[in-house]
């Protein structure tokens, strides 16, 4: 990543790149403390806030749902098809019916942060509740297991390592939800603000917040990590539990 930073940084001073094209990385290091700590505070707090409140929202829907698709096959014929046409549609095209239909607020943008994350959730739960041992259900179902039982302490169990994988990729998904929601209406948050800086031609300071919300996306990401290290450490490879 140095030499990356340091070969672009040269060639951008030696072959005289105009900064509205793209700037040098001490021009991008320049234009973000150019903004002020509260004007950074408001932009990271807003984006922050939407993308956590819509991951959260689809993980509440997601994880319910996946489990009656996976337990119903009536449920999966009838819910699944429609699911992936959801999935399938530009939530881009989407944003502005969504944002129309419901207002310039919060809700819209948590709605479409939620549309955009939920759907690896509830592929993955459902495939890891499907992948219990039959052996193990024809078990619990010889000891008068009860259906609640055989879900709470058998199925959803062995699918942990699914859910966590999908966790962390919808976690990096909410944050480009809130983006696009944000590019659409918002008056506030890192999606704007480059919006704001690219109409302007103040690309220094839209790489900037290109960089911050990496860094956003990395560390909600890290902490899922950190997440089913200290709640689920069986689920992890062996190698990964130290």
């Amino acid at each position: 990543m140095l030499a990356i930073l340091a070969v672009w940084e040269a060639a951008c001073r030696l072959l005289h790149v105009p900064e509205f094209l793209l700037p040098a990385p001490s021009v991008i290091l320049k234009a973000a403390l150019a903004m002020s700590g509260s004007e950074w505070a408001g932009h990271i707090t807003s984006t922050l806030r939407v993308a956590l409140e819509g991951y959260t929202v689809s993980i509440l829907i997601s994880l319910p749902l996946a489990t009656m698709l996976a337990l119903s096959p009536i449920l999966s014929r009838t819910i699944y098809p429609i699911l992936v046409v959801i999935h399938s549609t530009p939530i881009v095209a989407v944003a502005p019916i969504i944002v129309v239909t419901l207002g310039v607020s919060d809700l819209p943008r948590v709605v479409i942060t939620s549309i955009i994350t939920f759907f690896p959730l509830v592929i993955s739960t459902a495939t890891g509740i499907l992948s219990t041992p039959d052996e193990l259900v024809e078990l619990s179902r010889s000891l008068r297991a009860t259906r609640g039982r055989e879900i709470l302490q058998i199925r959803l169990p062995y699918a942990v390592p699914h859910i966590f994988s999908a966790l962390k990729v919808s976690i990096t998904l909410a944050v480009v939800g809130a983006v696009v929601a944000e590019f659409v209406a918002a008056e506030r948050g890192l999606g704007y603000a480059i919006l704001f800086a690219t109409s302007t031609f103040k690309i220094p300071q839209a790489f900037a917040c290109l960089v911050v919300l990496v860094m956003m996306s990395l560390i909600l990401f890290r902490l899922v990590v950190t997440a089913q290290m200290l709640l689920f450490p069986w689920s992890l490879p062996r190698e990964k539990r130290a």
